[in-house]
């Protein structure tokens, strides 16, 4: 019997999306960074602060890590609670179900914090595309990651608002229509100006 594997190459920290089983019978929709595999041992991804994913994955709920190249999914993703009734997201490119152990947990600041390796069971390619290199897409998964520590006491705030200023102009110079959409909705989701 042949081991699954990822359907990608998982380099530094790999963004996808993931959605988890939930109690109520929905699929929680989150962002997750997965980190490379490291001497032979599992992809791993860590949750901050007590979220959906952290109880899903700490439940031993069903799970499926996806790529997906749409901006729009990523920032309702990475800033709001969105919850859908399949499993696998329309826009994703490929998907691996997983099994998510803990590895490792702890604080930072007030701000609990658990590493879990992620096993693939089994793997899906939706569509077989070469992926190209946006700017803008770029910016957008950067801006979700500086306004998802707005409020974690470890991180300057000012600091991460001028970042969020500066991925916007971004946006407005390199992303597409899809980009500038996407960074609408972060506006809307985060309670902050710059």
């Amino acid at each position: 019997m042949s081991e699954v594997g990822w359907p990608v190459e998982l380099a530094g920290v790999t963004e996808s999306v993931v959605t988890t089983h939930g109690p109520n019978d929905r699929w929680n929709v989150a962002a997750l960074g997965l980190h490379e595999p490291e001497g032979g041992g599992p992809a791993t991804a860590t949750t901050w602060g007590r979220t959906r994913t952290w109880r899903n994955f700490d439940a031993g709920r069903e799970a499926y890590v996806q790529f997906t190249r749409d901006p729009v999914d990523f920032a309702n993703a990475a800033l709001s609670v969105w919850e859908v009734d399949d499993p696998v997201l329309h826009s994703v490119d490929a998907w691996v179900e997983v099994r998510a152990d803990r590895l490792a947990d702890g604080r930072e600041s007030e701000t609990q914090w658990v590493e879990w390796g992620l096993y693939p069971e089994s793997v899906g390619v939706e569509r077989r595309v070469v992926p190209t290199t946006n700017r803008g897409h770029a910016a957008v998964v950067e801006a979700t990651v500086a306004a998802s520590r707005l409020d974690v006491d470890a991180y300057d705030r000012e600091t991460l608002l001028d970042r969020l200023a500066y991925f916007e102009s971004v946006v407005d110079t390199a992303g597409s229509d899809r980009e500038r959409t996407a960074f609408e909705r972060i506006r809307e989701l985060v309670d902050a100006e710059w």
